[in-house]
């Protein structure tokens, strides 16, 4: 199957439209979103033009995606993740590195700063990844996205999608300030998410 072709069926099946090239900074940026679906990096990789998706790199965890060779296939594959160690991190496998590293070779990254599934669709407090990587990447642009539904119609432990709408909201770039607080920062970057579900 072609990566147009799924990017387009994925677009149907959840009913979200294209971004237009237009609303998007050119790359690379950080792509951070609410997370409550095994859909959700799919629905944003299937959402961006043509020219951008093929440039932009889904983070997910290793412990997850390289328990099968399907998984492996799909996210090493198909959609060129960036797999990150989540359960034993080291100075060897800092989860940071390889997203540094793709940012530096060009490519965008989408991100989940929660860094799990909200069960009850709250926009949780961010883990300090995100800041990590922006600290390091100075002056990259990082854009808000607000997924919504996207639980309801692939729900947890489901394999077979439900035919309900979703949505994704993309807000103004953000950028960290050269002063600014861990803290500080991931509070904006979740507020940022939190005001595109007003």
């Amino acid at each position: 199957m072609s990566k147009d072709f799924a990017a387009w069926l994925i677009r149907i099946i959840c009913g979200v439209r294209l971004f237009p090239a237009e609303s998007l900074p050119a790359g690379p940026v950080i792509f951070f979103a609410n997370h409550s679906s095994h859909l959700d990096f799919v629905t944003i990789w299937a959402a961006l033009p043509g020219a951008m998706r093929a440039r932009t790199r889904p983070v997910a965890g290793r412990d997850y995606w390289e328990k099968s060779s399907m998984r492996r296939r799909i996210a090493g594959g198909f959609f060129n993740a960036v797999l990150i160690e989540r359960q034993h991190v080291t100075v060897a496998n800092n989860p940071l590195a390889p997203m540094v590293a793709a940012l530096e070779a060009g490519d965008s990254l989408i991100v989940f700063p929660e860094g799990t599934r909200s069960a009850d669709g709250a926009v949780h407090p961010f883990k300090s990844g995100l800041y990590h990587v922006a600290r390091a990447r100075p002056g990259v642009t990082l854009v808000p996205i607000y997924l919504q539904n996207l639980s309801r119609i692939l729900p947890k432990g489901e394999m077979l999608p439900v035919p309900l709408l979703g949505s994704l909201s993309i807000g103004p770039p953000i950028q960290l300030g050269a002063e600014e607080t861990k803290a500080a920062f991931l509070d904006r970057a979740r507020a940022a998410i939190q005001s595109l579900a007003q």
